[in-house]
């Protein structure tokens, strides 16, 4: 039977810190350490790895531009469903 790793020997904080933050940069996934053995092994493991350099602001601004541009923009009012202008304007078919 497995035992639980004492209190002292779990990993601290900042490992855990420092192991997602390289996990993000990566682009990796890691199991999470049971002692601060073995969290040492896994950042040494994510350290050796190149970074993913992913700026998501870009592809952010391209989804959304898809999605405002695209027929997965289910939301957008177009000009064929109102009739009327400003505060007189109106659905052209309720349903």
């Amino acid at each position: 039977m497995a035992s639980t790793p004492k209190l002292v020997d779990r990993p601290t904080r900042r490992q855990l810190a420092y192991l997602r933050s390289l996990a993000t940069r990566t682009g990796q996934t890691f199991a999470y350490p049971l002692t601060r053995r073995e969290a040492s092994r896994e950042i040494q493991r994510l350290k050796q790895i190149q970074p993913s350099y992913i700026d998501n602001a870009l592809i952010d601004r391209e989804i959304a531009d898809a999605i405002a541009c695209g027929d997965a923009d289910a939301t957008r009012v177009r000009s064929t469903e109102i009739a009327g202008y400003g505060s007189t304007a109106t659905w052209k078919e309720r349903s």
